[in-house]
């Protein structure tokens, strides 16, 4: 048994070093939400150096509120445009670096919308295929996201949060009720285990949510991620459960 292990990175507030120390794939800031061209090419060569998988992590044009405002005005053809404008420029510094781009994971509001929101998640999937058919879509399971990547022919990677806890309807909680965001190191490997090994998350209520497992998110913003990150890799690990890039 193995499974990815990612974090969102380039944003300008975490350890990346670190992080890339331990992950095996990271996803990174577009200069929507947060980074810009040269926290992108620096992200991006130290992937390359520690054999780490970056993805696009496009959001919604809101650097002021770190992307996490929700903006219903806009039309499918100006969300698919920004994404596909993220895409292209993260592809643009990976050629820089001499690596590639090789999934893509909507950030923040952009992704919570989509979660629910057909016409949203049909743009985001669209602007993937359009910009290359290749590309990986990570995906919440059971979301709209997931139906929209399965139409559009995308190959998906399923996503599952070391560091959220779950709704009954295996959404993640909102970040504005309590609880929503775990901070205990030891405590989160322990959950982290659980879902490889069952394939499954347990929701707040204590329901056990049946979903595939292909990668498991530690976001880089969270308190003390490198802390979490490094527990819930060495427990894996002394589990035998390896871990490796999805792609």
């Amino acid at each position: 048994m193995h499974v990815d292990l990612n974090c969102d990175l380039g944003e300008g507030i975490g350890d990346d070093e670190a992080m890339l120390g331990i992950v095996s794939s990271a996803s990174v800031a577009c200069g929507f939400h947060a980074g810009d061209q040269d926290i992108m090419l620096r992200t991006a060569r130290l992937a390359k150096q520690r054999g780490v998988r970056i993805g696009a992590h496009p959001s919604y044009p809101d650097r002021d509120n770190f992307g996490r405002t929700p903006m219903p005005g806009l039309s499918a053809s100006q969300i698919e445009a920004i994404v596909a404008y993220q895409i292209g420029a993260l592809m643009g510094v990976a050629a820089l670096a001499g690596c590639e781009v090789t999934h893509v994971k909507a950030h923040g509001a952009l992704s919570n919308v989509g979660c629910e929101d057909d016409m949203t998640a049909r743009a985001i999937a669209a602007a993937i295929k359009a910009v290359d058919r290749d590309l990986s879509f990570v995906v919440l399971p059971n979301s709209a996201l997931m139906r929209a990547g399965e139409a559009a022919g995308l190959k998906l990677v399923h996503e599952v949060y070391a560091d959220r806890a779950y709704e009954d309807d295996a959404q993640l909680v909102s970040r504005s009720k309590p609880g929503a965001v775990l901070h205990d190191a030891g405590t989160i490997a322990r959950r982290v285990a659980r879902m490889v090994q069952d394939q499954a998350v347990t929701s707040v209520s204590g329901k056990a949510i049946k979903m595939p497992v292909d990668t498991v998110c530690i976001h880089g913003d969270t308190p003390g991620a490198v802390e979490i990150a490094r527990e819930v890799r060495s427990l894996l690990e002394a589990q035998k459960i390896g871990i490796a890039p999805f792609v």
